[in-house]
């Protein structure tokens, strides 16, 4: 009954509020949607879609024998790619330049939602800002089409609230109404309030203690590596010349009329080859994102800065904490910033922080930020739910181009609207902005080229435009890739949601596993549906590098750090066939990869968490029974363990297991590196278990796991209830 009242006197409060918003939010909808009407009317006229994709070799040549294009774009992350589609669909002559892969940088370090920003609502009516509210009407209105552009690729994901002060309820269900009602025909489905039993039965492991209730909205959510690779390829088979590891060296400038320096081209250089060249172009736009102000000081030296970076951590943890199709936001945490815990890729996503950084290709997570993300996940986890620092399988910080306020204290006062801004030189610059609102900033940007460069063409055609993948897709076409080429369902499922209709061509050179079922379909990793064909596939998506591959093709490095090692052998060797690597190529490519696993994809700060200083904290009846389980391996009293030894083990209790595989189980816990590990080694691994810090070691289980079987096999006959 209270909780009844409670929901009605809700109601009663938000209504004014409502109202206020209504007028406005009416007026908007209806002058947007008559202008998204007009772009999908004209986007019958857009240049012809290409079947075949042009190859990385061809796109090179293209931007060196094509002429002065109309339009070039530095930076391919969600912005740029986005500028080069709007660009090319307008029947401009674009070429697209990014020093690294695309989607490198921020763009594949994302939340992966497609929201709106609730908070970013707050501020616009607590504080009156009609620009924060126009930026989440736009917001929510490219959300309603990205969603449409790439549904493979996205799909509306509830997120709950939970409450946990009755005052809370009105309040928030106020905030959540004005968002669905900001979003008009656009909101994806109606918010609702929920009861406790009925919150904690969709959130089992949310916390029970003073819980009121729950509110529960949506917002989108998607892949944004692929998405952002969807969006250049699609570039791409419109026409422009699109090319990765192609780095802009020198902003090109010729007189202009009054005798001003115009911005006229890039001199690049191709990073595969080494080669340099000069692409010649009537306008230059700069979309490289926390990379802004370096492309504009090569333009005008003494410019001052517009950006100001901020990054945003974000921890992987398994699937099992969170449920398949719930979002979970903590609205307040204990320094005022917003925390997602969201269900992805069949694991849980936490984050993000927002703290002040320097710029850099390779940005780091921290593990104070990951102890901060780890300590707002347990605050709302119920407490027979152990969150624990070793089941973050991967880690990653990402770097927001922010658009900086002279007025504001921190980074997390700044607005995330985008600014488009024209130099002297003519160098067209996009700043600010979001992932989810990129097609709106790719439009602006170009209207704002058109007119600035009198270039010949017509209105954003963009706007209805189905990318890569998406034309023929529907949600059940995995069914026909497990029917017509026998592969398993999770595969299926895994590459239809992944390429889209493209996924029968990676279907189609998927090899034979030789087993009865899957017929076709070769793992890269046992526990992951991504496939060997994927990475002869990715070759052709412009991937070049052993990174590319592991994690923005695939999303394995995203995922579990340890599985994308296991995977990059492999990964290497399918590359090396299809690029013509020689073996020093191919040791190189391992290499660099496993460097970006360590840093940039949180390894290092994982192993961390076992170091040759790590205090061993074991009472000592369990250094005992460790000492006892070590020296059933050491059966020499040797005071260290090696594969031999391990082996020797496994063959009693009838267990086989290849040389390799048992030297990286060894080397995971081999904290010298001598080849073998000894019994302090065990005991620090062991301690940082029994303490949450490391989980999922191989070797703690193998151990155990031979103990209790060699303990079966021990029983004598009297003690078993006799026999023959």
């Amino acid at each position: 009954m209270a909780f009844q009242k409670a929901v009605k006197g809700t109601a009663l409060i938000g209504g004014g509020a409502i109202a206020t918003v209504f007028g406005l939010s009416q007026f908007s909808q209806y002058r947007n949607k008559h202008g998204a009407l007009v772009q999908v009317q004209a986007a019958e006229g857009a240049p012809v879609r290409k079947e075949h994709l042009p190859s990385r070799e061809q796109q090179i040549q293209a931007l060196q024998s094509s002429g002065e294009f109309d339009v070039l774009v530095i930076g391919g992350g969600a912005t740029g790619c986005g500028c080069a589609l709007d660009a090319a669909t307008r029947g401009l002559k674009t070429a697209l330049l990014e020093r690294d892969d695309f989607s490198s940088g921020t763009s594949s370090r994302s939340t992966k939602l497609i929201h709106g920003g609730v908070r970013y609502l707050q501020k616009a009516i607590m504080k009156l800002d009609f620009e924060q509210y126009r930026m989440v009407k736009e917001a929510l209105e490219e959300r309603a089409h990205l969603l449409q552009s790439a549904p493979h690729l996205s799909a509306p994901l509830p997120i709950m609230l939970p409450i946990y002060k009755w005052w809370q309820l009105p309040y928030y269900w106020v905030g959540i109404k004005l968002y669905d009602l900001v979003a008009g025909s656009q909101c994806l489905k109606s918010s609702y309030v929920l009861s406790k039993a009925r919150a904690l039965e969709l959130f089992p492991m949310l916390r029970r203690d003073r819980l009121v209730g729950a509110i529960v909205y949506y917002d989108g959510q998607h892949n944004d590596a692929r998405m952002n690779l969807a969006i250049a390829l699609t570039a791409a088979r419109y026409g422009a010349a699109t090319a990765n590891y192609t780095e802009v060296r020198q902003l090109l400038k010729a007189a202009g009329t009054g005798g001003r320096q115009r911005v006229c081209g890039v001199r690049c250089r191709d990073v595969l080859t080494g080669k340099e060249f000069d692409v010649r172009a009537k306008c230059v736009i700069n979309a490289t994102g926390p990379f802004t102000d370096s492309v504009r000081k090569m333009d005008d030296e003494e410019v001052p800065n517009i950006c100001q970076p901020s990054a945003g951590v974000h921890i992987v943890m398994p699937g099992y904490y969170s449920p398949d199709n719930m979002g979970l936001l903590d609205p307040a945490t204990s320094d005022g910033r917003v925390i997602f815990f969201l269900p992805w890729e069949k694991m849980t996503i936490a984050g993000t922080t927002d703290s002040p950084t320097d710029v850099t290709s390779h940005p780091i997570p921290t593990e104070e930020d990951i102890n901060f993300i780890l300590s707002e996940v347990r605050n709302y986890l119920g407490a027979d739910v152990e969150v624990r620092r070793g089941d973050v399988l991967a880690a990653w910080s990402g770097i927001r181009p922010l658009v900086t306020n002279p007025d504001s204290k921190d980074t997390q006062s700044l607005s995330r609207s985008h600014v488009v801004t024209v130099s002297d030189s003519g160098l067209i610059t996009i700043a600010g902005g979001k992932w989810t609102t990129y097609r709106a900033m790719a439009r602006d940007t170009i209207d704002v080229a058109i007119r600035e460069h009198n270039l010949q063409a017509g209105s954003c055609q963009t706007m209805g435009l189905q990318l890569e993948g998406a034309q023929d897709w529907s949600p059940t076409l995995y069914i026909r890739l497990v029917q017509d080429y026998g592969l398993e369902s999770e595969v299926a499922q895994h590459l239809a949601s992944t390429y889209g209709d493209k996924a029968f061509e990676v279907a189609k050179i998927a090899q034979v596993t030789g087993k009865r079922w899957p017929i076709v379909g070769k793992r890269l990793v046992s526990e992951f549906p991504y496939i060997e064909a994927e990475v002869v596939y990715g070759v052709k998506e412009y991937a070049r590098t052993a990174v590319d591959v592991v994690s923005r093709r695939t999303r394995l490095a995203f995922l579990n750090v340890q599985a994308a090692e296991e995977a990059l052998p492999r990964i290497v060797d399918i590359m090396a066939r299809e690029l013509h690597w020689c073996e020093q190529k191919k040791k190189e490519q391992l290499e660099a990869a496993k460097r970006f696993l360590y840093y940039e994809m949180g390894y290092k700060v994982k192993t961390d968490q076992l170091t040759d200083s790590s205090e061993i904290s074991l009472a000592p009846a369990d250094i005992e029974r460790y000492k006892k389980r070590f020296h059933m391996f050491d059966k020499d009293k040797k005071g260290f363990i090696t594969i031999l030894d391990v082996q020797r083990v496994l063959q009693s209790i009838s267990v086989q297991m290849d040389e390799n595989t048992l030297h990286e189980i060894l080397n995971e816990v081999d904290l010298n590196k001598n080849g073998q590990v000894e019994l302090n080694e065990f005991l620090q691994l062991m301690s940082a278990i029994q303490k949450g810090r490391v989980s999922g070691s191989r070797l703690a289980v193998l151990m155990k796991s031979a103990e209790e079987n060699l303990r079966r096999q021990a029983i004598p006959v009297d003690r078993s209830g006799g026999g023959l």
